[in-house]
């Protein structure tokens, strides 16, 4: 593999997860399907937690996961990259959005999304159509959505 095709893989970026196993499952469907997990902290839970460690089990390899301390650390080293915000809020399908391989995908926190300032800096905000009076999808299974959306545009191998 190629120094380049190693820097375009998706990045799938979760803002402060709070359920571990959530971000367990989501590392998971990283690892199986080679896209890049970063975390933006403080997380909700400890790395060492046994519901996360139950779920994660081996799939835990942390060179393919970026941390970082907080969201401006997050942003600021992206300034340079498009990031696309997956929300409730959002008008646009991702059906209808071209995905391109160097995409960071973010997804907020389970229990509050995220604030009001980052759906304000990302223009790319996407939602995933559901049923009328159907709040949210778990954010596991939004993932997998979207990551296999993302992979089949961009015919990432």
């Amino acid at each position: 593999m190629t120094q380049n095709s190693i820097n375009q893989r998706p990045k799938i970026a979760l803002f402060e997860p709070d359920i571990p196993q959530n971000t367990a499952a989501i590392i998971r469907t990283c690892a199986c399907l080679g896209a890049k997990l970063e975390i933006i902290e403080p997380c909700g839970f400890l790395l060492s937690d046994k519901r996360f460690r139950r779920v994660v089990m081996d799939y835990m390899d942390e060179k393919d996961i970026n941390f970082y301390k907080s969201s401006d650390i997050f942003f600021n080293k992206k300034r340079n990259e498009r990031i696309v915000l997956m929300t409730t809020k959002a008008s646009k399908s991702y059906t209808q959005f071209k995905f391109e391989k160097s995409d960071t995908i973010l997804f907020g926190r389970e229990s509050a999304g995220v604030p009001e300032k980052v759906h304000k800096i990302i223009k790319n905000r996407l939602k995933i159509p559901m049923k009328i009076n159907k709040r949210s999808l778990n954010l596991a299974s939004s993932v997998a959505i979207i990551l296999a959306e993302c992979l089949k545009q961009t015919k990432w191998t």
